[in-house]
């Protein structure tokens, strides 16, 4: 096989972390909050990082979390965890959970619960109830294996997706 030229822009190779942030960035992914009751305390953590489809025997997800994250050594205690993949109208909802103040996130959110610790938002597009399966560290990061125990996907709420450092809706 030959490969012919092609008079494109030449790849960049100083990679510092504005560029990195810039491109990783610009991949479009979908926004998932991850929920559960902890010690009696309701705990999120928002992630567009969350991916479907590791594997499917056993049904496996995954979400990479930043080793500074406060939230997941807490979630990752309990026995479920709920994961909802937000709809396209809970942009605001997202950052909202998303947000610095960590006492009132949850405040006036109705989340679900399907009588495990995972708890659900309501609207959402789609519902994973998962368990912890096992952690790889992954430079400053830690990608969190995921298996899924239960599921629900509602087909008439499209997925809110992040791109370009903003929140989008899928186009049909």
């Amino acid at each position: 096989m030959t490969v012919a030229p092609v008079a494109t822009p030449p790849l960049q190779r100083d990679l510092d972390l504005e560029t990195l942030r810039a491109a990783f960035g610009h991949h479009p992914s979908g926004v998932a909050a991850l929920i559960a009751q902890v010690d009696g305390v309701p705990v999120v953590l928002v992630a567009s990082s969350f991916t479907v489809g590791v594997s499917a025997e056993p049904p496996l997800v995954s979400v990479a979390v930043q080793r500074t994250s406060t939230s997941w050594p807490l979630l990752r205690r309990a026995r479920s965890i709920g994961v909802s993949g937000l709809a396209e109208d809970q942009a605001a909802l997202a950052r909202r959970l998303a947000g610095p103040d960590r006492e009132s996130r949850l405040d006036g959110i109705d989340l679900a619960t399907t009588g495990s610790d995972a708890r659900f938002v309501e609207g959402a597009s789609s519902w994973f109830e998962v368990v912890p399966f096992a952690e790889v560290d992954a430079g400053d990061h830690t990608v969190a294996l995921l298996e899924v125990v239960a599921l629900r996907v509602r087909r008439d709420h499209r997925p809110l997706v992040f791109h370009d450092s903003g929140f989008h809706s899928l186009t049909p």
